[in-house]
């Protein structure tokens, strides 16, 4: 095949996920020219990677309008023999087939069987509903199809020098290099409003681990910049310190978590920055199932408290009272985070290095 075009998730965690997938198509056919057909939003999670020979951004907003259509035609022009789609949208198999792809690889769902040429079906419970399993191993099924070896489950992400400026800028202003180690606390999620962790949690966790020598820096994108300033200053220690002062982008995110000791994080897209830099990572569950996203990391820690309504999978909690997320102390997640720390001593890999 001389070009394949893969069609990258709509998320950023997702992204991380399939890169295994990702780099085994670029390993196992090192001559074709690889497309990435991705969201605006989540392309900068792969800056610095070396798979892609094109990146083709493709707005969602625009699925049916001129940007679609645009799209079309930059495939067209690119003459990809395959398609890999790992979104499962209508959306993006009648964007391979207006593309020209002439062999479109992905899951039958959503009524879009018919613009696949490679069919491939979810696992199902005795219900005959999906079964929650991982998206990781879900889209190497994608590659597998295509022909490569099995790409296992070690994800993978590159920092640019740009990024790494940026994250010696904000550790140079929020006083992180005064102190031998550095946690991250990473409040955010796109999802809903039913994953938060509580602002006062974090306060108590931040000034925990601060208590205890630690650099804090509270993670944020720019809509969480108010929640990360906000955990800074109830935590009251100098310590803590919030990343809403920098000029924020994923990319300086990608560069702090590389930083860190260890990451405690709702399930949210950075929760997937640490694995891949191999930092621990412990992360907090409420509503969603773990299975979905397990990505079978060594140094890392998943907690859940079982409740009799969950995992709901729902964006805000239908009880109102989110004791999923609430009944979760920071006692609890200082301990896991502790015991990591402790079990990983010595035994984490360096983080991988920037891309020159």
């Amino acid at each position: 095949m001389r070009t394949i075009a893969l069609f990258l998730p709509n998320w950023i965690g997702d992204v991380v996920m399939a890169t295994p997938a990702v780099r085994a198509v670029r390993k196992t056919f090192p001559r074709s020219r690889l497309l990435g057909v991705v969201k605006p939003y989540v392309s900068e999670s792969l800056s610095g990677c070396p798979w892609f020979d094109r990146v083709i951004p493709f707005d969602r907003s625009a699925a049916t309008g001129p940007g679609f259509w645009s799209t079309a035609r930059t495939l067209r022009a690119e003459r990809a023999d395959a398609a890999v789609l790992f979104p499962n949208t209508f959306r993006s198999a009648l964007l391979a087939r207006f593309g020209g792809c002439r062999r479109v690889i992905g899951f039958a769902r959503y009524g879009r069987d018919f613009l696949l040429s490679d069919r491939l079906y979810p696992v199902r419970d005795g219900s005959g509903q999906p079964k929650p399993t991982p998206v990781i191993g879900d889209y190497n099924r994608l590659v597998e199809t295509l022909g490569t070896p099995a790409p296992g489950h070690d994800t993978q992400l590159f920092t640019t020098p740009r990024d790494e400026a940026a994250a010696d800028d904000a550790w140079a202003v929020l006083g992180l290099g005064r102190y031998r180690q550095a946690v991250g606390l990473n409040p955010g999620g796109a999802f809903g409003a039913s994953k938060h962790w509580p602002t006062e949690h974090f306060a108590e966790l931040a000034r925990t681990f601060a208590e205890q020598g630690f650099g804090v820096l509270v993670l944020c994108g720019p809509s969480e910049r108010a929640e990360a300033d906000t955990i800074a200053a109830k935590a009251g220690h100098p310590a803590v310190v919030s990343l809403g002062i920098a000029p924020l982008s994923i990319g300086l995110t990608k560069a702090c978590v590389r930083r860190l000791a260890l990451l405690v994080t709702t399930d949210s897209g950075p929760r997937h920055f640490a694995p891949a830099f191999g930092v621990p990572v412990v992360t907090m569950f409420g509503p969603t199932h773990i299975a979905w996203t397990e990505t079978y990391q060594r140094a890392a820690i998943h907690l859940q408290i079982p409740v009799d309504c969950g995992p709901c999978q729902k964006r805000i909690c239908p009880l109102g009272h989110h004791r999923c997320m609430t009944e979760l102390l920071p006692a609890a997640v200082a301990a896991a985070g502790r015991d990591l720390l402790i079990r990983e001593a010595g035994r984490v890999a360096e983080p991988a290095p920037a891309a020159a």
